[in-house]
């Protein structure tokens, strides 16, 4: 165990990318003399984490994008920061935010279920999330009129996040978390002094607080009475007559 230790600590400090288990055994497998077995790996690698997660290394070993990696701490962030964070630092537009996050909690999924939630089009989003290699193209959808593609994200969204799967991201209810407000109806709203006056409009268009009438003869102007037609004769009036634009079934039409 000891000499196959610093084995480990040496392809995953060599690796630029996060180096899966199943990697390291084959690696390994090629020039250690014993059979190696997953269990023999998980061990070194579990030591090698309990070694660099003391104070004295200003760098820890993380399970991050399906993988084992070297990262520095968080307490040395801005120090390292100051290198070449322009290279390491890639900003994306709110549109390519929207899709991405979208695309990481349904995944995977097709481009017009995207453009369905978010309500514009994802051309231009998609692309550069492609371009970037934060997304990819999953396959298609067999199930849907014209097979869509389908979109996923990627080993390096995950890497960026520092998450092992998409599983690991936090729920929607964890970081959604914001009561919903109900509009105020406006009559409550207004100050209890004006508790007899409600909005009205001017015949100039402009909104302003007037006085509630609710007397009989206010509601009487609001909906003044109407004459009904006399109905009480035998035959309804020329006037009232329907048109007949085609004969009656019992009837034949006029030579």
């Amino acid at each position: 165990m000891e000499q196959l230790m610093p084995h480990v600590e040496a392809l995953i400090f060599a690796s630029e990318r996060p180096l899966p288990q199943m990697e390291m055994i084959e690696l390994l497998g090629n020039v250690m003399e014993e059979q190696l077995e997953s269990d023999k790996i998980a061990v070194c690698l579990e030591a090698v984490k309990e070694k660099y997660d003391t104070d004295y290394f200003p760098f820890e070993l993380r399970e991050t994008g399906g993988g084992y990696q070297f990262l520095t701490k968080k307490t040395y962030h801005q120090t390292v920061l100051q290198l070449n964070g322009d290279k390491y630092i890639k900003k994306l537009s709110s549109a390519a935010m929207e899709t991405l996050a979208i695309i990481s909690y349904k995944q995977p999924i097709t481009k017009s279920e995207i453009e369905f939630i978010r309500g514009v089009s994802s051309d231009y989003s998609i692309q550069k999330l492609l371009e970037k290699e934060l997304i990819v193209i999953a396959g298609r959808n067999e199930q849907a009129v014209g097979k869509p593609l389908l979109y996923a994200t990627t080993k390096n969204f995950m890497d960026y996040l520092g998450v092992n799967s998409p599983g690991d991201l936090p729920e929607l209810k964890e970081i959604a978390n914001i009561d919903i407000v109900m509009p105020t109806d406006g009559a409550e709203a207004l100050p209890e002094e004006h508790a007899n006056r409600q909005m009205i409009v001017d015949n100039n268009g402009e909104l302003k607080l007037g006085v509630a009438d609710t007397s009989e003869d206010a509601a009487a102007e609001e909906s003044p009475s109407q004459d009904l037609p006399d109905t009480t004769g035998d035959e309804p009036t020329d006037e009232a007559k329907p048109e007949a634009d085609e004969p009656a079934d019992d009837e034949s039409p006029l030579d």
